[in-house]
């Protein structure tokens, strides 16, 4: 036993010492490559030494001139190509056997001189009374407020594409062009300059001397939309130009506003609208931006008094008028509790049974509002299963109200400050100012309940990024819903095709949805809508006149111009009438 444990001994001996080998020689082979490569880096920065030694010098001149000499398209030949092609005279035809040709493709020596020759030819121009075949497309018009972006760039060139197509396969082709007057874009780009240069706005100056502003802000930045479209080769006939203002357009757009009231399309309203305080303007539903909250969050809203919190519901409780209790309520805008006008319960909650038709009071300005039950608004699963109604700030509350006939009470004014629903304590204060001094008055008199996170859509005005408010205003519609449904049978008989197909059902999906549009806009900057309110004597046209009634009347006619608008108001109401439009 001792000789095979020495025996082991001297083999685990061997071992180590061939390891130990084997790791000396592997220090050896790193120790050699480590000086490789440093001599390496050395030689590398030695190198660029040199060259920036040389570079200095003067030296690598000759062989910076040859790699620019090199460079595609910026050879004489090239460059003489260039020139010969912008020397065309405009307007005439661009001789290519005495133009050389470039070396490489230069955008710029290809498309010179040609579009000013094609116009000046009259190529873009069909021949009146042509047997030809017609193919005519209207430019959606871009808004003379800006310049044409990228967006612009693709679809000008895919209807570009189709006219020359058809032009080619023989039709009489038509691309009429023009611009839009984009009301409230532009109206507000002039009042900031106005405001900006000359400190004035817009009832300073006076509707018509504000309307020549305007023109003359057109005029001046108008013109440099089309020259981007003749940059993009575009294939317009420019002797039709127009602009959505043009006199004749304008005779139009009354016409058809004529036309369509007489067949009941258009009608006045007092509907709630998306209205911007900031533009002091209604604006359609296409016109509101959403933002996905999913909770409390602080965001910076124009013209208002540091960041403002949205994504939360307040809970607070009106106490019964009889004494003895209280209900709670939740709200997104705490405010508007100024224009509360009933609290709703579900018929079959019992926690209620025994106050529907009772009334609870208003903290603030003493308002009775009463108990009413309402099954298709409240869910008795969410809060407290009561809700506030708020007929004039709200399109839920406002069905409810028409439901119930409540009061519908507005309690902001157009800019956005609290009215005199606010009473002493919170009149002319801005509304979202207004959302944490009664949310603090409601706590001092003890009736905060307290908030919570509540994921919401919130809509933002696409122009100037205010929040909506739904505000209660007379207004002018379209009724959509008979056009709506045409279109959809039109659709499903044949005789008017999708294409693609599959966009199909967005096509129904759009329409057997759609609701009246708002067509009011409170612009000076726009097409002046047709109609004059009627007045019974001097003294209430003096007061519309002044700014506060044009809309103190609700007796209008509706007319193309103001001899028959007379007329029709004399035959109307006889002959002691006053206009005002």
């Amino acid at each position: 036993s001792t000789q095979k444990g020495g025996g082991a001994g001297g083999a685990g001996g061997g071992d180590d010492d061939a390891k130990a080998a084997k790791k000396a020689a592997k220090l050896v082979a790193d120790a050699a490559k480590m000086a490789k490569l440093e001599a390496k880096k050395a030689k590398l920065l030695e190198a660029d030494v040199a060259k920036k030694a040389k570079e200095a010098s003067g030296d690598g001149s000759k062989k910076e001139d040859k790699k620019k000499k090199k460079s595609p398209g910026d050879d004489d030949e090239d460059r003489a190509a260039l020139e010969a092609a912008l020397a065309t005279p405009s307007g005439t035809y661009k001789d290519l056997s005495k133009v050389p040709m470039a070396k490489a493709y230069n955008p710029r020596g290809v498309e010179a001189g040609w579009y000013e020759w094609w116009e000046k030819e009259g190529y873009f121009k069909p021949t009146e009374g042509s047997k030809k075949p017609k193919f005519v497309i209207v430019i959606p018009p871009p808004n003379v407020t800006g310049a044409l972006h990228i967006g612009h760039a693709l679809t000008n060139s895919i209807q570009d594409t189709i006219v020359r197509w058809r032009r080619m396969s023989g039709y009489e082709a038509l691309w009429v062009p023009g611009t839009d007057h984009a009301g409230i874009a532009t109206q507000s780009v002039v009042e900031k300059k106005l405001q900006r240069e000359e400190g004035l706005t817009r009832h300073d100056l006076g509707r018509e001397k504000f309307l020549e502003r305007v023109f003359e802000w057109k005029e001046a930045y108008g013109g440099k939309i089309f020259n981007q479209l003749r940059r993009l080769g575009s294939s317009l006939d420019w002797s039709r130009e127009r602009f959505t203002m043009d006199d004749m357009l304008s005779k139009a757009v009354k016409e058809a506003f004529v036309r369509m009231h007489s067949e009941g399309l258009v009608y006045r309203d007092n509907r709630l609208v998306n209205w911007c305080c900031r533009l002091k303007t209604a604006i359609s539903d296409i016109e509101v931006d959403h933002v996905d909250l999913e909770g409390a969050k602080e965001m910076d809203v124009p013209g208002q008094d540091g960041p403002v919190e949205f994504g939360a519901i307040w809970s607070f409780a009106y106490p019964y008028e009889s004494g003895g209790g209280e209900i709670v309520v939740a709200t997104t805008r705490p405010e508007t509790m100024l224009g509360d006008t009933a609290v709703a319960v579900h018929p079959d909650d019992p926690r209620y049974t025994a106050v529907h038709g009772k009334f609870v009071t208003h903290p603030f300005n003493g308002r009775r509002i009463p108990i009413i039950v309402d099954a298709e608004l409240v869910d008795m699963s969410f809060g407290t299963g009561a809700v506030k109604i708020t007929p004039a700030h709200d399109p839920n509350d406002f069905m409810t109200g028409k439901r119930h006939n409540l009061d519908f009470v507005n309690m902001l004014t157009e800019d956005g400050l609290v009215n005199e629903e606010g009473g002493d304590k919170f009149t002319g204060m801005k509304r979202f100012t207004a959302r944490r001094a009664i949310i603090a008055a409601l706590d001092a008199a003890g009736l905060y309940r307290g908030k919570a996170d509540n994921p919401m859509r919130l809509g933002l005005c696409s122009r100037s990024k205010d929040v909506i408010e739904p505000m209660l205003k007379p207004q002018w519609w379209v009724n959509c819903q008979a056009m709506a449904a045409a279109a959809c049978e039109a659709a499903r008989d044949g005789s008017l095709e999708i294409l693609p197909q599959f966009m199909e059902p967005t096509w129904f999906r759009w329409l057997e949805n759609i609701r009246d549009w708002c067509i009011s806009r409170q612009l000076w900057w726009g097409h002046r809508i047709p109609v004059w309110y009627v007045h019974s004597d001097q003294a209430a046209l003096d007061v519309a006149r002044s700014g506060t009634g044009k809309g103190g009347s609700a007796v209008y006619v509706v007319a193309r111009n103001e001899a028959e608008a007379t007329t029709k108001a004399k035959a109307l109401h006889g002959d002691n009438v006053f206009l005002y439009q």
